[in-house]
């Protein structure tokens, strides 16, 4: 079943000059087909300005398209008696924690998103325990967030949307602003919930190491989807990749470059686990 599906979708920003008069349109998102479906762990690559974040916001109707259709379960985003429950399914967690946190303790920030939706009080609190533990910070629900980490803040927030029980989550560079090890405590949280609790992800990001673990990876250039299909498959077309000015993992760029010098390495190389076993293979005599 399709969670999400995108008909022919085009979203227009109109720009205007210094007086506020249209002066042109930039076709930020440019007639996309998708289909995710319940379950999946779907990652959404591009540069800067490939409209990748523009598509993101269309998943849970923070924007609504200027031509075609997003459904979510469904439903179709442009009525606006779908918003509701639109945003019910599918909740966002955005780049910077600190615009999306309002609690002056954590387990108050967590329940405000289940009160707002009427959620009786004995019942916020068992999601807001269940929500906490889920992203693996139980131990700091009495704490202030500003006492908390960058990684441990953006748990927060994903614990806030999970608290709404969504059926899926749209996650739009939510380690952009972290270091390496927030930015490991987020994707290890993320891949949880995915696992455990079969919720739909999709993530918004340019970072590959983050998406070994995803079913399904579209790559974004100028509005457009130019590429889809498994990492694996994603990661086998290396000077594609590069010529959207994307990176590849280190390993996979070492194995390739090993490929193009002769020694008979795979494509799409994952991982270093992935690459020893092949790298021994190749030169095993």
């Amino acid at each position: 079943m399709n969670i999400i599906e995108t008909k022919n979708l085009v979203f227009e920003y109109i720009r205007r000059d210094e007086n506020g008069e249209a002066e042109g349109v930039t076709e930020a998102v440019d007639h996309v087909d998708m289909q995710i479906q319940q379950g999946d762990f779907v990652a959404v690559l591009g540069h800067n300005g490939s409209g990748k974040s523009t598509l993101a916001k269309h998943f849970n109707a923070l924007l609504l398209p200027t031509e075609g259709t997003v459904l979510v379960t469904g439903k179709d985003t442009s009525k606006p008696e779908n918003l509701w429950d639109i945003r019910k399914r599918a909740g966002m967690v955005f780049q910077n924690p600190d615009n999306q946190i309002i609690g002056q303790v954590v387990e108050e920030d967590v329940g405000f998103g289940p009160e707002n939706l009427g959620v009786k009080t004995s019942e916020i609190w068992r999601r807001v325990e269940e929500s906490l533990k889920a992203v693996g910070i139980y131990e700091f629900r009495k704490f202030s967030p500003n006492k908390l980490s960058g990684g441990q803040k953006q748990r927060v927030s994903i614990a806030g949307v999970i608290a709404m029980h969504p059926q899926c989550i749209i996650l739009d560079e939510p380690t952009a602003m972290l270091d390496p090890n927030g930015r490991k405590e987020v994707i290890r949280a993320i891949r949880a919930l995915n696992d455990v609790e079969n919720i739909t992800v999709i993530l918004i990001t340019h970072y590959m190491e983050e998406i070994v673990h995803a079913d399904k990876v579209f790559v974004m250039e100028k509005g457009k989807v130019v590429m889809d299909g498994t990492p694996r498959e994603i990661f086998s077309r290396v000077e594609e990749l590069k010529k959207y000015r994307l990176d590849v993992p280190k390993v996979t760029e070492l194995a390739y470059e090993l490929k193009k010098s002769g020694v008979p390495m795979p494509d799409g190389i994952l991982n270093t686990e992935e690459f020893v076993e092949a790298f021994r293979k190749a030169t095993r005599r």
